[in-house]
């Protein structure tokens, strides 16, 4: 906030020079002040939905007493009915444990890996008029479900999501930096786009759609291609895109409730948010030029998600130019000359850290009204979200036109060759091809092994290992990337 006034003063007194972290810093509060004042009219659903749900639980592995907990809490609940899809490996405590919840929890075995075709397989034997999507490490809590489809009350919303919140967040540094970041995007960004009946990304912890949307549009969702792959990660997003192209309105319920687990290490936490940023950004270009036309305030929202990070990168190497070569105006004589070197370059330090620490308290306002004691926390939580997230959104860029798989865990869907094999086999066979097989009456037990038809299940059969085909695509986004880098470095250069 402190060099931002100085040099808006600067610029504003006639001077040539145009400062890049001037423009990043507007555009921060320029956003800032525009979920705000959107934010400011939402108001949660409150109509009666009278339709059937039906629960689909993508599910790969999980702690025993976790998934009980999580099945557990969905029965309370009495959907119409509870599917789990058990994808990749065979898990027999799983199955043992939804078994416990029957008849209201089915079970279903898919061999092929990967949460699409989990949410394909589960959204085919549903029956209800909701289908919610639900991670098999997310926890309701009450009223979750009644609360969640209140809006399918007005027949033009299409997709709900729920208000999320990390477990336990005491755990460590990072559980706490993550709910805190749930917590602000559910306090300005969500309910911003929600007022609008845009919400650009409904997350996926608990999503529910019509079913009828879901069927028209599962062809799409299995086997559309942007630079040349097909995407595993973003099936959130990815659904949500769908679903305002089909003309519905996506909204944020605030009422409803929900936990979730976060990574407890740096490593997965990486990986998580890398996953994250590459399907944000690779949705945000795939979905721009319908954006532009009919959600122009949602393109503004999701191109700023791409170039704040750009920006960033060249704030700081304006920085480090201008600190190597001794060009550009020096902000700080009058202090220094008045101060002394040391006393001076101590003041503008602390100007610099109690003003970065006013400005983020004031955009985190909201937050910090709920939850006092995190003031103190408030330059930690600035370091990381600023150090941490930015340069991951940065790779995530350039990574858009690799393929990709689902999951930090082993076993998950690893993307790669056998991505192409299971969008190749799909667009080969338009349906499903499943077969029940469960020894007995699959009518009579309530969970069944769900296989792959013979030959589905040899077209898939490819190791995971196998290289993928190059793809010259992929080479857009570096291109794209670093002509924006070498624009930077001009500007720097001849502008600043």
């Amino acid at each position: 906030m402190f060099i931002f006034l100085l040099q808006l003063r600067h610029m504003i007194d006639g001077h040539p020079e145009i400062y890049m972290f001037a423009v990043y810093s507007a555009l921060i509060w320029l956003l800032w002040v525009l979920k705000v004042v959107l934010s400011s009219r939402y108001r949660p659903f409150t109509g009666t939905f009278e339709g059937t749900t039906s629960v689909v639980v993508p599910v790969l592995d999980e702690p025993e007493e976790l998934f009980r907990s999580v099945l557990a809490r969905m029965v309370e609940q009495r959907p119409s009915e509870i599917i789990v899809v058990i994808n990749g490996a065979p898990n027999p405590t799983l199955e043992r444990i939804s078994e416990e919840f029957a008849p209201l929890v089915r079970w279903v075995h898919t061999p092929i890996p990967g949460k699409r075709n989990a949410v394909m397989i589960g959204t085919e034997l549903s029956t209800g008029d909701i289908t919610v999507l639900v991670d098999s490490d997310t926890v309701w809590t009450d009223n979750t479900l009644s609360e969640l489809v209140r809006p399918f009350a007005d027949s033009q919303v299409g997709g709900v999501t729920t208000r999320q919140r990390i477990l336990e967040p005491e755990r460590s540094w990072i559980t706490r930096w993550a709910d805190w970041l749930e917590n602000s995007r559910a306090l300005y960004s969500m309910p911003a786009q929600s007022v609008l009946g845009q919400v650009g990304c409904l997350p996926g912890r608990t999503i529910a759609f019509r079913r009828s949307i879901m069927t028209r549009v599962m062809e799409r969702f299995m086997t559309e291609r942007f630079m040349g792959v097909f995407m595993e990660v973003s099936d959130d997003r990815t659904l949500t895109n769908l679903a305002l192209q089909e003309g519905y309105r996506t909204v944020y319920q605030h009422t409803s409730l929900v936990f979730t687990d976060a990574p407890l290490e740096v490593r997965k936490l990486f990986k998580q948010q890398l996953r994250w940023a590459r399907g944000s950004q690779y949705n945000t270009l795939r979905m721009l030029p319908w954006m532009l036309g009919h959600a122009p305030l949602l393109a503004l929202f999701f191109i700023m998600d791409i170039i704040l990070p750009f920006l960033l990168a060249g704030v700081i190497a304006g920085w480090v130019y201008r600190a190597i070569s001794g060009q550009g105006y020096n902000f700080y004589e009058g202090i220094l000359s008045e101060y002394g070197l040391q006393g001076g370059i101590l003041l503008v330090l602390a100007l610099m850290v109690v003003s970065s620490v006013l400005s983020m308290a004031i955009r985190q306002l909201r937050h910090l009204s709920e939850k006092p004691s995190d003031f103190i926390r408030l330059p930690v939580f600035i370091v990381v979200s600023t150090a941490f997230l930015m340069p991951i959104r940065l790779l995530g860029f350039f990574r858009m036109g690799h393929a990709s798989g689902w999951g930090t865990r082993a076993g998950a869907y690893a993307g790669g060759k056998s991505n192409d094999i299971l969008v190749d086999q799909w667009t080969d066979s338009r349906d499903t091809e499943i077969e029940l097989n469960s020894g007995h009456d699959s009518l009579s037990r309530p969970g069944a092994l769900l296989e792959a038809a013979p030959r589905r299940s040899t077209r898939v059969a490819a190791p995971v290992s196998q290289r993928r085909r190059l793809n010259p695509k992929a080479a857009w986004p570096y291109i794209i990337g670093f002509s924006i880098f070498a624009l930077e470095a001009f500007f720097i250069v001849n502008f600043s």
